[in-house]
């Protein structure tokens, strides 16, 4: 199989067991099977025809910041759209290819003086992440701002799927459901002011620093937030901040996070995730919902 594959994806970047931590958020997560890096929709045509033509399981990675790769990796194909990563601007859209990083999209917005994705501006991860988990932050969120999006079908196919059609939610989208992926999508903003802009998401970035432990690797908001509650703050009256399980910790600074401190491993994570579920239901009689997405084998 793997002379055909190389035939087949000829041309493709193609890394064979290779270890996933280097390329996560987390600094965590065994090897993918095979890591692709496709340059264009056409390679990555190929790459989901050839693994469904040979039974492959494939998956698209995004660039890897909201999630958990487990310690034994991932197997068949896995797909990272770091070079498919354009952003142009048409009037007051702005179109983003899924690889794009999200923080930078909003810097183009800023440039071009177009208003309502400043909520955006702290938020790490791709476009394509940020569109199938309906990102969000300050009161905002995609949903609010994208009118529709390029998405890969099971198959192989490429269609076009309108805002409406996503079924938005809280950290959620139709996406989760379909298992297809965002390939590209696009933004309808406002005309603003450039002055304005840039002193808001400064703001917004001076906010983040303040709250969130951004010297440390974390694969960020760990829980959702809870109705009528806020999981950091459930978290911290259980006297978890600083709750350590290897060298994963609840963070120091917000206790809605978790920081790889000391060579942690993806089993420290989830470890730590569910002592903290199972003390704050304790503590509160909230359940707390992940809100980071565990993928891969358990077993190194």
């Amino acid at each position: 199989m793997l002379n055909q594959m190389k035939e087949a994806l000829k041309g493709i970047d193609i890394r064979i067991d290779e270890p996933l931590k280097k390329y996560t958020y987390t600094k965590v997560g065994g090897a993918a099977d095979f890591l692709t890096f496709p340059r264009n929709r056409y390679e990555l045509s190929r790459i989901v025809k050839f693994a469904n033509e040979f039974q492959i399981p494939w998956m698209v990675l995004g660039n890897a910041s909201n999630l958990i790769v487990r310690d034994g990796g991932i197997r068949g194909f896995v797909i990272m759209f770091d070079r498919l990563n354009s952003v142009t601007v048409d009037g007051y859209i702005i179109e983003a290819e899924a690889g794009a990083n999200l923080i930078e999209t909003t810097k183009v917005a800023q440039y071009h003086s177009l208003t309502g994705f400043e909520f955006a501006c702290g938020i790490p991860g791709s476009v394509g992440g940020a569109v199938f988990m309906n990102a969000g932050a300050y009161g905002s969120e995609i949903a609010h701002v994208l009118t529709s999006a390029l998405v890969l079908t099971r198959d192989g196919e490429i269609r076009t799927i309108e805002a409406n059609e996503m079924r938005f939610g809280y950290r959620h989208s139709i996406l989760q459901d379909t298992k297809e992926v965002v390939i590209s999508a696009k933004f309808s903003l406002n005309p603003g002011d450039y002055d304005v802009i840039r002193q808001e998401m400064k703001r917004l970035n001076h906010l983040r620093e303040l709250k969130q432990p951004l010297e440390y690797p974390s694969c960020g908001s760990v829980f959702k937030r809870p109705h009528g509650y806020f999981a950091g703050q459930l978290i911290m009256e259980a006297d978890l901040m600083g709750y350590r399980i290897g060298g994963v910790e609840v963070s120091r600074k917000h206790a809605g996070f978790m920081v790889n401190i000391a060579e942690g491993t993806a089993k420290n994570y989830e470890d730590l995730i569910a002592e903290v579920i199972h003390k704050v239901k304790i503590h509160s009689g909230v359940t707390l919902e992940p809100e980071v997405r565990i993928i891969g084998d358990k077993e190194i």
